[in-house]
């Protein structure tokens, strides 16, 4: 478990928006480690998160920076309903999660927005 920063990016909900979106950071050479697109607004993981934002704001799109979690654990309910459950019984809110799994699907990449990410990760220490 580590902090990791993602991106979020306000979208417009339109046809190609998200295409626009990977066209411009491709143009950049920005590669997507991990993403989660939702009705307006995405939420990526980027090899280099200060670029990326910076390409971004020139072409004009909301971007933040935020503090998130990024876990690796086996790809089975069991394990991510002990993450899940463990932050959740001491208080601290996830606010959205969103994952990608390896080639054989063993393993799964979860990032978690959490309301204390210090906190979290204490907890896993």
């Amino acid at each position: 478990m580590e902090k990791v920063w993602e991106l979020f990016i306000i979208l417009e909900d339109r046809p190609n928006a998200l295409g626009e979106l990977f066209n411009i950071l491709n143009k950049g050479k920005i590669s997507i480690e991990c993403l989660g697109v939702f009705v307006d607004s995405a939420k990526i993981l980027v090899n280099n998160v200060d670029k990326a934002k910076k390409i971004l704001e020139a072409k004009n799109y909301a971007v933040e920076i935020r503090e998130v979690i990024k876990v690796k654990v086996e790809n089975k309910p069991k394990e991510l309903a002990y993450i899940t459950e463990r932050i959740g019984h001491v208080g601290i809110n996830i606010s959205h999660a969103y994952g990608t799994t390896d080639e054989k699907r063993k393993m799964i990449t979860l990032i978690l927005d959490v309301a204390d990410v210090e906190a979290t990760l204490a907890l896993f220490k």
